[in-house]
């Protein structure tokens, strides 16, 4: 058994049509050997992505098809850790009851900024202890900002939001903490961050494929100290009291066209957290 999730385009349906249907779903799923785990719906795009196990692509849409008849447009497989890395806690509501909740994720990462020369200078023990250092402030900022940590990258951490203001929120609080923590004489601690934005099921058939590319180049290109996030994530952060500086297109490799990106002026931001529900 694999883990599935499919992407569905249904403009002009309600909260309450996709919770009729996944009951539907249900219904036929053990008919087919498939196990439908739970599903987002975005009722303002008219996008549904549902998360489920089964044999083969194949039979998942079988199964679509026996339930309502709403298929999808695209189905991949997918990796359970990823998964819950990108959303944390999987939804739980009862069958039946109508909800949205969006599948959308901004996708964060953090580099230490030559890490392997520290190595060399410090030692592998005094490295550690920096990189903990590092990894501690993370963490807490992927806690106050509702942030799930996806995997660690050996001298960063790539982390998921729910909302790209609440992502420069967790960046602006990681660079203040690295900042003071180098601030009492302790060898200074540099590190850049990069984040994008998406919806998880893409035209490349990957979970997040094109934000986490974005976010990984974003933060390789970003100078020391500095957050760095896509045109998207700007263009959802506008009126939100966050201050940008353009940095003009860039090439990117895996992108054909130059991508936009913009530089966020995190020494004189408010803390303050953002909502949960703004994006």
């Amino acid at each position: 058994m694999g883990l599935f999730m499919d992407r569905h385009e249904i403009a002009g349906a309600t909260a309450a049509d996709i919770a009729a249907a996944h009951v539907q779903d249900l219904g036929v799923q053990d008919k087919y050997g498939v196990k439908f785990v739970t599903y987002w719906f975005e009722d303002h795009a008219g996008l549904g992505f549902c998360l489920m196990e089964g044999p083969d692509q194949e039979t998942i849409e079988a199964a679509h098809r026996e339930a309502h008849g709403l298929m999808p447009s695209q189905v991949i497989e997918v990796d359970e850790t990823l998964v819950r890395g990108f959303f944390g806690r999987l939804n739980t509501h009862p069958p039946g009851e109508p909800y949205t909740e969006s599948a959308f994720r901004a996708i964060l990462f953090t580099d230490i900024v030559d890490s392997t020369r520290l190595t060399q200078e410090l030692g592998d023990l005094a490295a550690m202890k920096l990189l903990r250092g590092h990894d501690e402030v993370v963490r807490s900022a992927l806690s106050r900002f509702g942030g799930s940590e996806v995997k660690h990258t050996g001298d960063g951490i790539m982390g998921a939001f729910d909302s790209a203001s609440r992502a420069i929120g967790a960046a602006i609080q990681i660079q203040r903490a690295m900042h003071e923590a180098g601030g009492a004489g302790e060898r200074r601690v540099h590190v850049r961050i990069g984040v994008a934005a998406g919806e998880p099921v893409t035209e490349n058939d990957d979970l997040f494929g094109a934000a986490v590319q974005q976010a990984a180049r974003l933060c390789q290109c970003a100078q020391p100290d500095c957050i760095v996030v896509s045109s998207g994530v700007y263009d959802l952060c506008r009126g939100k009291e966050i201050r940008f500086g353009a940095r003009g297109a860039i090439e990117m490799k895996g992108f054909s066209e130059p991508i936009e990106h913009y530089e966020v002026h995190w020494q004189d931001e408010p803390s303050a957290d953002a909502p949960a529900s703004e994006r």
